[in-house]
């Protein structure tokens, strides 16, 4: 059986920690900026945590 593909477009956008836990960029930062408060564009420049129900289908789709 054929090993599986990494899903390139996944892999761009996720990144998998040292402890093994996934990351993803935050979204709502690219444009209409002038209407969010800086505050909250500070936090939207953290990386989040990927949900538990999707971390499944994305470790899949990373090929790990």
């Amino acid at each position: 059986m054929p090993k599986i593909k990494t899903h390139k477009g996944a892999a761009k956008r996720i990144r998998i920690t040292r402890s093994g836990k996934l990351k993803r960029r935050q979204a709502m930062q690219s444009h209409n900026l002038t209407k969010k408060t800086s505050a909250r564009k500070r936090r939207l420049r953290r990386p989040a945590d990927i949900n538990s129900g999707d971390e499944k289908r994305m470790r899949r789709m990373l090929a790990r």
